[in-house]
């Protein structure tokens, strides 16, 4: 029935395009920067024109989520028509819904059938739905399955298990003539993908979401003091200093050398670990990642992207045709199998041939499902700033300038004032 309903709002979003477009047109897409992720929909694309007859020009924007959202901003904010379809981070629906388009409007009410609910409610603003599930992710733990076996050990289930056997393994392969060896790298710059990588390590102690889901400030405790503690303690030792200013290209780019034991990373990272030209080619496992000591739990940080339609758009039922097709079943599929992005829509978590292609799709279903949001829902058009906040004070205790008490108190301060400020 699922199936049903998204193979039939794809095909009327294409009935309306054919009808009321007299000849070919052209239309402009941001869906990716770099690699894999740029190949993937520029391959995406050329199936959607060669089906239509129209062309689309895959406009470059910057790799850093926060410099790409500030260019949006720029573009939106100007009425410009500059870009059609818009590639928009899970947390952004909220600050740019009222320059995109409701694709219920265009694709019916059943456009978004067979999607993650979670997904689609966090894309529906004042009842619009205004961006379409593309590809869903959550912050996994990559380990060196050969290490581990070597050394005798089990994959870590707490951050503490994490160090310990990181900075073991790290002090025997030196030992060996492995001069290179990490321990754990991860997203350590003072960028969004630390919020994501700190709400993960806080909320796995217990030390909740930042701000909570009714607008309550949360970050000044002892649990969330202790994390960001431990995690500082980890540059120098089994992190290098480096990673402080690593985004996930980085930490991957070490890991797949075969320079670290662990890494946290989000799913694509799997395709490009298994790879030809990999070093740890069938060395690599993937697993949740660790809970905070004995009584804590594992907490994966959502993100995903999302596919929007720009008000402003000179041609708005073809751009959401477009969307349509892109994050459609088969090009979800397409996507999953070849280079490990997760689908937003249920069914493909039992598919025999995604499943064969990306084993943890089935094993860790849970965490893509249960995993923890950034506070953007109660913070509002705040977000921005409050993940800035965020990042910063995290930043500042990794390098050593804060401890994690001294951290989050400073950071409710900052944060109660941006409360006043109506967020």
């Amino acid at each position: 029935m699922k199936k049903t309903l998204i193979t039939t709002a794809i095909a009327v979003a294409s009935t309306l395009s054919a009808t009321s477009q007299a000849q070919a047109e052209e239309l402009t897409i941001s869906c990716g920067a770099v690699g894999a992720e740029l190949t993937l929909c520029q391959e995406g694309v050329r199936d959607w024109e060669e089906k239509t007859g129209h062309s689309v020009d895959v406009v470059s924007t910057p790799n850093s989520s926060t410099e790409r959202l500030s260019l949006y901003q720029q573009i939106l904010s100007a009425n410009s028509s500059d870009i059609d379809v818009m590639q928009i981070d899970v947390v952004w629906p909220g600050l740019l819904a009222n320059h995109l388009l409701d694709l219920k409007e265009v694709l019916g009410d059943d456009a978004a059938a067979g999607h993650f609910d979670t997904i689609v409610t966090n894309n529906t603003i004042d009842d619009r739905l205004v961006a379409m599930p593309w590809f869903t992710d959550a912050g996994v733990l990559y380990y060196r399955e050969d290490l581990l076996e070597k050394y005798g050990h089990d994959v870590p289930k707490t951050w503490q298990e994490l160090t310990e056997i990181a900075r073991e393994i790290k002090d025997a392969e030196r030992a060996e003539g492995q001069d290179g060896m990490q321990g754990y790298v991860f997203q350590g710059r003072s960028y969004e993908g630390l919020t994501v990588n700190a709400l993960e390590w806080v909320a796995s102690f217990g030390g909740g979401t930042v701000v909570e889901a009714d607008g309550e400030i949360s970050i000044n405790n002892e649990h969330a003091a202790e994390a960001l503690d431990l995690a500082a303690s980890w540059i120098g030792d089994i992190s290098p200093n480096g990673v402080l200013n690593y985004t996930e290209e980085e930490a991957r780019g070490v890991f797949q050398s075969g320079g670290a034991v662990f890494m946290r990373n989000w799913p694509y990272a799997w395709a490009l670990a298994q790879s030809e030209d990999s070093d740890v080619r069938g060395k690599v496992g993937v697993t949740q990642l660790p809970a905070g000591g004995e009584n804590g739990q594992s907490a994966a940080g959502l993100g995903g992207w999302n596919l929007a339609v720009s008000r402003y758009s000179e041609h708005p039922e073809l751009a959401a045709d477009l969307v349509a097709f892109l994050t459609g079943e088969e090009e979800q599929k397409r996507r999953a199998i070849q280079a490990s992005y997760n689908p937003t829509i249920d069914a493909l978590y039992q598919d025999d041939e995604v499943l064969e292609a990306v084993p943890f799709f089935g094993t860790l279903y849970d965490t893509f499902v249960n995993a923890v949001a950034r506070p953007s829902a109660p913070t509002g058009d705040a977000y921005g700033r409050v993940s800035n906040a965020f990042f910063s004070t995290s930043h500042d205790v990794l390098s050593g300038t804060k401890d994690g008490t001294q951290a989050v108190a400073d950071l409710e301060d900052e944060l109660a004032r941006l409360k006043r400020r109506n967020w």
